[in-house]
């Protein structure tokens, strides 16, 4: 019987590097503890016990370990990489009637404003805040003002 534990194992294990739960990897480990009970005793209920019994204790033992130590933090992506960042406004952002449209580093990204009753016209500059789905949301970047004279 204990060439079936094997078996059992080898399988989830070879689930377990198609999937990313870590899960299935336990009933491995409880299918290789059963293939050793299984030397000492014969009887098929008592394998199965320790299988059951096993794998659950291990799954739910380290759960909260995995918790602790596995990171879930998002890893930045490219687009993360907009935020703070500068773009022109090509077509007016008026998020009642219709998606404005920003340039960013030389692509164009459907935008809306961080204020929905507000209304930046084109050519004006912006700040990226967040992306919001598939749209940048913006604010207008203040213009700095000197001597009476708009730099």
């Amino acid at each position: 019987m204990w060439g079936i534990w094997l078996i059992i194992a080898g399988f989830s294990f070879i689930i377990e590097m198609l999937t990313v739960g870590f899960l299935v990897f336990w009933f491995g480990i409880g299918a290789l503890i059963t293939m050793l009970v299984s030397f000492i005793t014969d009887n098929l209920l008592i394998q199965t016990a320790v299988f059951i019994i096993s794998s659950t204790l291990f799954i739910l033992c380290t759960k909260p370990l995995l918790k602790r130590y596995v990171d879930k933090e998002t890893i930045p992506t490219n687009v993360d990489s907009l935020i703070g960042k500068k773009g022109i406004v090509t077509k007016e952002i008026n998020t009642t009637l219709s998606q404005g449209l920003v340039k960013i580093n030389g692509d164009t990204w459907s935008a809306k404003t961080e204020d929905e009753n507000e209304t930046i016209e084109k050519g004006t500059e912006v700040e990226i805040l967040k992306i919001d789905g598939v749209k940048v949301v913006v604010r207008k970047v203040p213009k700095l003002v000197t001597n009476s004279k708009v730099i």
